[in-house]
């Protein structure tokens, strides 16, 4: 006699699975989605019609989970119910992670800078490992929504909550301005619509995200838009690897593609034509040079000349395309001596970039810049390349420790043991991006190398033309040697868009560049849904509930959240739409920010006892203070916004990127230094510390 047994699931157990079903048949779709378009792409579908369909499809995807999870009741708009899967929620984490710079700025960073640009995935995956070591665990065992909530219940009083609201609120503002320039940038070379109309097109998916429901909302949109962007890496990635090596494999097998870029770089650094597009530059940076040492009288000949010019075409009825030409070009010229410097000082940046070997990037497999080796010059260029490598390496994980809108998502898992879970689970998703990532800047520059480079400027590919049109300043060919060849040193591509236009370089369908820009798009509004939730909950929750007045509804403080979550949006937008960066180093920005405002007083409040209120804002005040003193007086443009005209001193060689490197020590020295020479924590503070220690795995 057989006895059939059924294991009867759980509810946990039965709602997992039910996740499991419909996210495996929303990849599905998305695949099938992909294939009909790819066919209909065959059949005569227009490009700019593909890159609408994408535009629209996802944005309707996602604003209907946002309308499915509409919720006002602040635990689920704030910390998603505490209901969130560890597999999921570290899926969530991982889309939240992968922002603009992960998705398209880091490839390109990795294709410019070579080795030293691995700091960036050194730095962020090495804070994850900070992340669940050191904070993660005990802020689920805290509970609450925010990081202010920790500060104020750790360090007791209103201004803890407040500075820190206020920090988290400055911090996640840098960062979102860099999404929404890059959805800009996506969606205006989807639709083919203007840069700041683009903006706008992108802000109403962010909004629909999270405007209605909140961290429920955007913690399953999150897990959607991780699938899409996860394939949409993943197609060029193992495209190019099986076009140039045979092997779907790229992160096994880029080095032998390495080697091969290296010995390019070789020949092309030895290329008389490029030696003679170096040498013009060389000049061009003379006379920049002369004209920035007496602007008045510069700006005076060059407006001069420009009247001689126009006068002798119109005395010898020349083509009116000429006159048009040399009239445009004279209006063109600097309005006054100070807009002048400005022009002469940034066209004298780029020729000296240009005026370099290689068109100014770095061999991409020397470890440092310099030789060790060789004399004081390159030693001392060794050591300056090797100690910005190291900085910006320690300011990327203890960033990544202390951004608010990062550590909130562990808020979101049913217990402590999830919240740890689940920290695994981001790293292992993330891993699977960043793993294809030094691969994908290895086989892009060996496509450029070997198949662009040497081209004639007359058959050129049209995508680069496309995209000179979205921005001249995204990618641009100056035959500057009148050769009609096109050289390295003539050709400029913007980190930012190297992952959008990899699909067009490696020869794909038009369907699979509008792929990779619907899953930057994804990893941009990703970033933007948590970075904005954020803000607006520093807003509502941090500054106006608890300070201004507790005697608000539940439903009125999430309503209040909302509006205000609106208004962040659109001034983030019109920053974004006033293209302020590279999208890079406003990232960086962002993460040397957090790391010394957030990560000391973060750390102390949970391992420290004797750690107190006026120790951790000093902390704070200090730490961003010496931060953000630093990024102005050397950041070129920050340095053109405050107007500074001081020569820019960098502190033992390191770049302004990295400048959480003193912000971070200034911080440490001053919370211990008030903390020892002030009162010590209530017992009720202390309590709370022992709480969270105790049993947080």
């Amino acid at each position: 006699m057989r006895i059939k047994l059924r294991h009867k699931l759980s509810p946990v157990q039965s709602t997992n699975a039910h996740i499991h079903r419909i996210f495996a048949w929303y990849t599905l779709g998305v695949l099938i989605f992909v294939l009909l378009l790819t066919w209909l792409e065959s059949k005569g579908l227009r490009r700019d019609w593909i890159g609408v369909t994408f535009l629209v499809a996802t944005l309707a995807v996602y604003a209907t989970i946002g309308i499915i999870c509409r919720t006002t009741d602040p635990a689920q708009y704030y910390v998603a119910g505490r209901e969130i899967p560890a597999f999921y929620n570290g899926m969530a984490t991982a889309a939240d992670w992968m922002s603009a710079a992960s998705f398209i700025g880091l490839a390109g960073t990795l294709y410019i800078g070579g080795y030293g640009a691995l700091a960036f995935i050194m730095g962020w995956t090495g804070g994850y490992c900070l992340v669940a070591l050191l904070v993660a665990p005990y802020l689920r065992k805290f509970g609450q929504f925010t990081i202010p909530d920790f500060f104020a219940a750790r360090y007791g009083g209103r201004w803890p909550r407040v500075i820190s609201a206020c920090a988290a609120i400055g911090c996640s503002f840098v960062y979102v301005v860099a999404q929404i320039y890059a959805v800009g940038l996506i969606a205006s070379r989807l639709t083919g619509v203007d840069f700041e109309i683009g903006i706008f097109l992108g802000l109403g998916g962010v909004l629909l995200c999270s405007f209605l429901g909140g961290m429920r909302a955007i913690t399953w949109t999150q897990v959607a838009q991780y699938i899409v962007m996860i394939i949409a890496f993943s197609i060029p990635v193992v495209w190019l690897s099986v076009k140039q090596t045979g092997s779907p494999l790229a992160p096994l097998t880029y080095a032998q593609q390495l080697q091969k870029i290296t010995e390019r770089e070789r020949t092309l650094a030895s290329d008389p034509q490029e030696k003679q597009v170096t040498s013009i530059y060389q000049l061009r940076v003379i006379e920049l040079d002369a004209k920035l040492a007496n602007p008045s009288k510069a700006l005076a000949q060059d407006r001069a000349q420009a009247v001689e010019h126009v006068a002798a075409l119109k005395a010898s009825n020349a083509p009116l395309a000429s006159l048009v030409a040399a009239e445009k070009a004279q209006r063109a010229l600097p309005k006054d001596e100070q807009t002048a410097r400005q022009q002469w000082l940034q066209a004298r940046n780029v020729a000296a970039n240009r005026s370099l070997p290689l068109g100014g990037m770095a061999p991409h497999g020397q470890q440092y810049s310099g030789d060790p080796q060789g004399d004081t010059k390159q030693a001392v260029l060794f050591d300056g390349s090797r100690r910005n490598f190291l900085a910006l390496v320690l300011c990327l994980m203890l960033g990544t420790a202390a951004l608010p809108h990062v550590l909130t998502r562990y808020y979101t898992t049913p217990s402590v043991a999830q919240a740890r879970t689940s920290v695994t689970w981001s790293l292992f998703f993330i891993l699977l991006l960043y793993l294809a990532v030094p691969a994908l800047a290895v086989l892009v520059k060996y496509e450029v190398f070997h198949h662009l480079v040497g081209t004639p400027i007359d058959s050129l590919p049209q995508w680069i033309t496309q995209w000179n049109k979205v921005d001249p300043s995204l990618v641009s060919v100056v035959d500057i040697n009148a050769d009609g060849i096109l050289q390295l040193g003539e050709l400029f591509i913007s980190s930012d868009i190297i992952m959008l236009a990899t699909p067009e370089i490696a020869g794909l369908p038009y369907v699979i560049s509008g792929l990779v820009a619907a899953g930057g798009l994804a990893a941009a509004l990703s970033t933007a849904d948590g970075l904005l939730l954020t803000m607006a909950s520093a807003l509502s929750h941090d500054l106006y509930h608890s300070n201004v007045t507790t005697q608000v509804s539940n439903s009125s403080r999430v309503v209040l959240s909302k509006m205000l979550l609106l208004v962040v949006a659109l001034v983030a937008a019109y920053v974004a739409a006033q293209k302020p960066g590279d999208i890079v180093f406003m990232v960086s920005a962002a993460f040397s920010l957090a790391a010394s405002i957030f990560f000391v007083p973060l750390v102390a409040g949970i391992f420290w006892r004797r750690a107190n209120a006026l120790g951790a804002l000093s902390a704070m005040v200090f730490g961003a203070a010496t931060t953000m003193y630093y990024m102005v007086c050397n950041h070129p443009g920050l340095r053109s916004v405050f107007r500074i005209e001081a020569p820019i001193d960098l502190w033992w060689g390191i770049a302004p990127l990295a400048s959480g490197v003193f912000g971070v020590p200034v911080a440490l020295v001053v919370l211990v230094m008030f903390s020892l020479c002030t009162p010590a924590p209530t017992i009720e503070q202390l309590q709370l510390v022992e709480q969270m220690r105790t049993n947080s795995p």
